[in-house]
Parts: C-alpha cells; structure tokens; sequence
C-alpha cells in the first residue's frame, strides 16, 4: 500500500475517536458481527455503519457479508501498514538531523 498523504490521514482518522478505539478492542479477540457489535456500544446502527466505514477504508478493518449482517475482523496487512506509517513518520530522517540552519 503507498503510503500518500490521503493514506495516512485515513489511518490517522480512524485512531482519533474514542468509539472507533473501543471497535478496534472489541475486536482484538476475534471477528465480530455488526449485531454484536451494537450489543457493546451506546450507538445505533447508522453510528456503527459511518465509523465502520471509516475503520475499514484506513485498512485497519476488513469486513464480510453474511447474509443481512456485516462481519468485521482486525486486518493483520492494515495494521502492519499503520506501524510502518507511524515508524516511517516518527523516526528522524538522520541526513537532515546534522544539518545546521543557524550558523
């Protein structure tokens, strides 16, 4: 996955709200319908629908249909992308790092 601007703020979008957070817990331990999902939080289904589209357009989440029901499970590649994006952006680029501007 290339790692463009778009990228990055759609991982970063969905990391930055406490319900997506508590989504992604909840599916640490496995996939997890929509219905059971609804079961853990305080939102109805259109909430679910708008911050699961979010989650799974990061590439952190990749979803299923199953009938009338949507199954979601924590994507293995997308959250390998989402460290290396985070490693790519924190580590300081040591080239630039000797350079000094204020002499």
């Amino acid at each position: 996955m290339e790692m463009t601007n778009e990228y990055c703020a759609k991982v970063f979008k969905a990391f930055c709200d406490e319900k997506r957070l508590y989504i992604l817990e909840l599916l640490r331990d496995g996939e997890k319908c929509a219905c059971k999902l609804l079961d853990n939080l305080d939102i109805g289904q259109s909430s679910l629908s708008y911050h699961m589209k979010i989650l799974v357009e990061s590439g952190i989440v990749e979803s299923r249909q199953e009938g009338k029901w949507t199954h979601y499970t924590i994507s293995k590649e997308g959250s390998i992308h989402a460290l290396e994006l985070l490693d790519m952006l924190t580590t300081p680029v040591t080239a630039m790092a000797n350079v000094d501007c204020c002499k």
